[in-house]
């Protein structure tokens, strides 16, 4: 049964994980901006590999910013384990001017969307700074998973995505390399059959800190998940062929 907005409203029904690698000089300001404009209870959980990131020692000498925060060490297994509730958004460290997006992003995802893509290429979107063959592979990516792969989004590789607990706690992540998991859970939940929407929503440049994304590393991973997309559509894979958690306790 979809949730209604009271219960929203009247506990944690949101987990916003934030991987991090030394991000102290972002972190504090997406804190706030969280804090600011979310309205409904939500935690942050801070993802990170080695206990001397300079984001953790940012955060402890400087406060949560208001925020309710956690901090997760990753395993091979990321921070699934700490995830609690209903909905899970996954934000960059240095997403500072998204955060107005998040509470309808949470009132899609009660009306039941299985994932709620933001999207920079829809109206009211966008996509600024960024480098020349970064954009042109984004966006030639993005354009043909939704015209000829008939993915129901036109934002198909932004990172910036929530999820509900049904989906992470029914398909089983398989990818290993950087951000794959975020297409390939897309790329599961349309094989589903599931619901997924969009929201407009902003993509600029980082102007501080070092960027992990690693575009041609990444590509044959990436690749392995944008083909699964076409398989469904063109090859009537079904539902039946999706990978699921072992549902044994």
């Amino acid at each position: 049964m979809a949730a209604t907005m009271s219960d929203v409203y009247n506990k944690f029904f949101l987990d916003i994980v934030i991987p991090v690698y030394n991000e102290d000089a972002v972190i504090l300001d997406t804190l706030r901006t969280l804090a600011k404009e979310v309205n409904m209870r939500f935690r942050v959980l801070i993802c990170y590999d080695h206990d001397n990131d300079t984001t953790l020692s940012s955060i402890h000498i400087n406060g949560s910013q208001g925020v309710d925060v956690e901090f997760v060490r990753n395993q091979r297994s990321g921070p699934h384990g700490a995830v609690m509730s209903p909905y899970v958004l996954v934000l960059p460290a240095d997403d500072n001017f998204n955060a107005t997006i998040i509470d309808r992003m949470v009132e899609l995802a009660s009306a039941g969307a299985d994932i709620v893509c933001a999207s920079r290429f829809i109206r009211g979107g966008s996509m600024i700074g960024c480098p020349l063959y970064k954009a042109l592979i984004v966006r030639l990516a993005a354009f043909t998973l939704f015209t000829f792969g008939r993915l129901p989004t036109r934002d198909g590789t932004n990172g910036c995505r929530l999820f509900s607990r049904r989906l992470l706690d029914t398909v089983l992540i398989e990818s290993s390399v950087g951000f794959t998991y975020s297409i390939e859970l897309i790329a599961k939940c349309h094989r589903l059959k599931w619901k997924i929407a969009e929201v407009p929503s902003h993509w600029y440049e980082r102007s501080a800190g070092k960027s992990r994304f690693k575009i041609f590393r990444w590509m044959p991973a990436y690749l392995k998940w944008y083909f699964y997309v076409f398989q469904t559509t063109w090859l009537c894979s079904g539902p039946e062929t999706v990978r699921r958690r072992d549902p044994r306790p």
